[in-house]
């Protein structure tokens, strides 16, 4: 696929740490209508990743009715045979907006990886400008690697995460969400030490990572954004055995609050201001590997 920026429109993505607000201001559902493109786009609410999702529909459908979108519909996949439906596709490639729910991450990967609609989203992201937002386990499937199980007592243990491929919309990440509400800090320390190539980013609840055009990164809500790097860490990681707790040291941790934004231009000195992260998250965040 052509990544050219002058050959296709890339459009934008919105990474939700979960729980963001859905009755009150809404400033994170409302930045994700902003960048589809306002009320009067058509903004579909896909929810496989859900073991409920009549009841997350009218979450969202009640939300989104509210912030004056008329143009709503809900996309329920609970096969991959669903999934592959032309017409379910076509109804993804008309969207300017696409936002999957919350719910398990594995089980939306193992019902839309690889199907028309996961090609329609990567198409519509890529080529259509369209944006495309994923809450919680929706939010940990849009990156190359995800996160895909643990239990609690096994996250600081080498071997303790398992990964899984996710949608691949943002390259060389981990996502996860939740992030300070469930203390998941050393559990990212511990798989980006397992695996320094790739950056860990943790997003608090009503909270999101916006990516505008695949050039500027902004923080919107309550919470903040985390940024792991590992690739200068001093560690035991290699030596210690399965399950034991590795030893990880100089390791960098960026802080992102509400209304951060950075953006990189192209321009040489301009860009020497925005944190090596950051500009690596967003030269990554358009790519996808063959």
């Amino acid at each position: 696929m052509n990544n050219d920026k002058n050959n296709s429109q890339i459009g934008h993505l919105v990474i939700i740490g979960g729980h963001e607000d859905r009755e009150g201001d809404k400033a994170v559902l409302t930045r994700f209508v902003e960048l589809a493109g306002g009320k009067d786009q058509k903004i579909v609410v896909i929810t496989a990743a859900s073991g409920e999702p009549d009841a997350m529909w009218k979450v969202y459908d009640d939300a989104f009715a509210d912030l004056g979108v008329c143009n709503r519909e809900h996309i329920h996949l609970e096969s991959r045979e669903r999934a592959n439906d032309p017409d379910i596709a076509r109804k993804i490639a008309t969207a300017r907006g696409i936002f999957m729910t919350g719910g398990d991450q594995r089980r939306l990967l193992s019902i839309l990886g690889g199907t028309a609609v996961d090609a329609e989203m990567h198409e519509s992201y890529r080529k259509r400008g369209a944006c495309i937002a994923g809450t919680s386990a929706g939010a940990s499937a849009m990156s190359g690697h995800m996160l895909a199980a643990a239990t609690k007592e096994e996250e600081q243990e080498k071997g303790g995460v398992k990964l899984g491929a996710g949608f691949g919309l943002a390259q060389k990440v981990i996502i996860d969400q939740h992030f300070s509400e469930r203390g998941r800090l050393p559990r990212l320390l511990t798989v980006i030490a397992q695996n320094p190539y790739l950056l860990g980013v943790g997003i608090d609840e009503n909270t999101a990572l916006v990516i505008e055009a695949g050039n500027t990164l902004e923080v919107v809500g309550s919470g903040t954004v985390t940024i792991v790097d590992c690739r200068d860490m001093i560690s035991d990681v290699a030596e210690v055995g399965e399950k034991d707790c590795p030893e990880i040291l100089d390791v960098r941790l960026h802080l992102l609050p509400p209304g951060s934004r950075h953006t990189i231009s192209g321009e040489r000195e301009s860009d020497r201001r925005v944190p090596r992260p950051i500009a690596e998250f967003l030269n990554n965040v358009t790519k996808r590997t063959t």
